[in-house]
């Protein structure tokens, strides 16, 4: 374990490396932002964290996911994350949820006294009604805003979501209405982007989703043209700023 966090600990210390091993961390979504959070979290030396995702990986993920391969393409990404992240460091404890965020975990998962929560959900019920859950329990959360129909990581920055710069996109402005009806305003912490977004055509279909408990939900999908870059620099900033607020 010496060895595994050194060039860690050689920035903040032996102490610092102790602390973050007793950290807890819940990571919603496991795609292009998602599972880079995961990765530099375990990295990170957190001792313990929880996944959350129903899904399996599928071709079109390979351009940005980190456990998306053509040898794993339909398997879910909870399990492949599970291993990956034991291979980095074999003393983490992983919860795994394979299964799709609805209210009805939010006991269970109040149950396992998360330290952070990092939402990367790209669906705008389930992270309406998660960051609703993580306020109003006033448990730390940082969120991803804007990951989708850009290209450029550098015009990535964290902010409070009271202080988004252009809160025009549907995504984002529906959100941020949703929010406030909740009486939400201010005191999440998201990563946002000032680069306009584009994509060559808007793609919406009708998703099915089972959940483990056989509960149907139904929503509208639109895919959002991704690339390599912004999604895992979202992720990485999300998990930089966790352990900061962690070792403070």
């Amino acid at each position: 374990m010496k060895d595994f966090f050194s060039r860690n600990e050689l920035y903040w210390g032996n102490e610092t490396q102790d602390t973050l091993s007793k950290k807890h961390v819940m990571v919603f979504g496991l795609g292009g932002v998602g599972g880079f959070c995961a990765e530099m979290l375990a990295r990170s030396g957190v001792g313990t964290l929880t996944i959350i995702d129903f899904d399996k990986v599928m071709a079109s993920n390979i351009n940005r996911q980190i456990v998306a391969l053509n040898s794993t393409i339909g398997q879910d990404k909870t399990v492949l994350f599970e291993s990956r992240l034991k291979d980095i460091n074999p003393n983490i404890k992983i919860n795994v949820i394979n299964n799709f965020y609805t209210k009805k975990l939010n006991e269970f998962l109040l149950e396992t006294k998360p330290d952070f929560i990092a939402d990367a959900i790209d669906t705008t019920r389930p992270k309406i009604s998660l960051l609703h859950w993580a306020h109003k329990n006033h448990l730390p959360v940082i969120s991803s805003f804007g990951a989708g129909n850009r290209i450029d990581p550098t015009k990535l920055y964290i902010c409070d979501i009271s202080e988004i710069r252009d809160k025009s996109s549907p995504f984002i402005s529906g959100i941020i209405y949703q929010l406030k009806k909740k009486d939400i305003v201010k005191g999440i912490a998201v990563v946002a982007s000032s680069e306009k977004p584009f994509a060559q055509e808007k793609i919406t279909s009708v998703e099915k989703v089972y959940t483990q408990e056989g509960e149907q939900i139904e929503f509208t999908k639109v895919t959002p043209a991704s690339t390599p870059f912004v999604a895992s620099t979202s992720g990485i900033f999300m998990a930089s700023y966790i352990v900061k607020k962690l070792i403070k």
